[in-house]
């Protein structure tokens, strides 16, 4: 099968990182385009594109297949609507936008122009996640009492130029490194009864929160930090736990103990397996994933905008 054809539009960390990986698999980069020019041509010598000076030079071509989306989460509005006029599919990094109200003009386009739209979230592309929720979901574990998930790291020994310390990109812990915790617990649970948060401002941005989801009988109480480092993930239930010590960065192993037995699913966490299964939906014909469907994007920014509501949490650009 020919190479899945890629756009690129952004050209650092997250792209970096995304083009080492899908270069190893059945796919290729043949345009990008990023506001930084010298940025941009190495990017495109690096990994053998196109370097392109404006945005639809590199996306209304006949050899995209697709554009991804790497840019900061403030102007993903805008490059996704564009690319979906050009009648291109997009997977756009999360979150594909700082609020619902924004998600759902990109959902809304996706729909008038009838093609493929989907939050690149690796998390719920990987078959670690996905066991993980079949075991919540036949019962391993009985019914579930409580679940833990902590999520940071140093963010704010980051120069004060970073994205994710400036309110100008809505930077901060909730929309960069909280919407895994969310996402995950979405993903199994489904949208909580109750959302209560607790964060602490400074600089205009969220540096640290407290979240928790309440659901029939349980709840989800999830921490998310710039200022430390931790990840791991418990879900308890009257039968049994499944744990992960690391259930977003290179997720590799989910343990589930059930009395005395105890059983290990090891998988890959990668940005290849979900550029291979969102270009194979592309492929289908399909206009909405399987794997993140509008209502999860949908929901989960809804949660992160209750957050944010009871936070006090408001970017310059959404104010008078």
């Amino acid at each position: 099968m020919e190479k899945f054809r890629w756009a690129y539009i952004g050209s650092g960390n997250i792209a970096h990182s995304t083009a080492n990986d899908i270069l190893n698999g059945g796919h290729r980069i043949v345009s990008v385009y990023g506001r930084n020019a010298e940025k941009t041509r190495a990017f495109a010598k690096r990994y053998g594109a196109q370097a392109c000076a404006g945005f639809e030079e590199a996306v209304n071509r006949e050899d995209v297949d697709a554009v991804y989306i790497a840019t900061p989460h403030t102007s993903h509005l805008d490059y996704a609507i564009r690319a979906m006029k050009l009648k291109k599919p997009v997977l756009c990094e999360k979150p594909v936008g700082v609020s619902r109200e924004e998600a759902e003009r990109m959902i809304e386009t996706a729909k008038s122009e009838n093609v493929y739209f989907c939050e690149a979230m690796w998390t719920w592309f990987s078959d670690v996640a996905l066991t993980v929720k079949k075991w919540v979901h036949s019962g391993e574990i009985g019914d579930v009492t409580d679940v833990e998930i902590n999520y940071a790291f140093p963010g704010i020994l980051m120069p004060k130029t970073s994205r994710l310390l400036m309110p100008e990109t809505a930077g901060g812990a909730l929309l960069d490194i909280g919407i895994y915790p969310i996402t995950y617990c979405y993903n199994i649970f489904g949208y909580p009864k109750s959302i209560s948060c607790k964060g602490r401002l400074k600089n205009g941005i969220d540096i640290s929160e407290t979240v928790i989801l309440e659901y029939d009988g349980f709840k989800c109480t999830l921490n998310m930090s710039l200022c430390r480092l931790k990840e791991n993930c418990i879900i308890n239930g009257t039968k049994g736990s499944i744990s992960l010590p690391a259930f977003f960065h290179m997720a590799s192993r989910a343990t589930l103990k059930n009395g005395k037995a105890k059983q290990t699913f090891r998988g890959k966490t990668d940005y290849l397996t979900e550029f291979s299964r969102a270009g194979e939906e592309i492929r289908q014909g399909k206009l909405e994933s399987d794997y993140i469907p509008f209502s999860a994007t949908l929901d989960c920014l809804e949660i992160m905008d209750e957050c944010r509501r009871q936070m006090g949490l408001v970017y310059p650009f959404e104010k008078d």
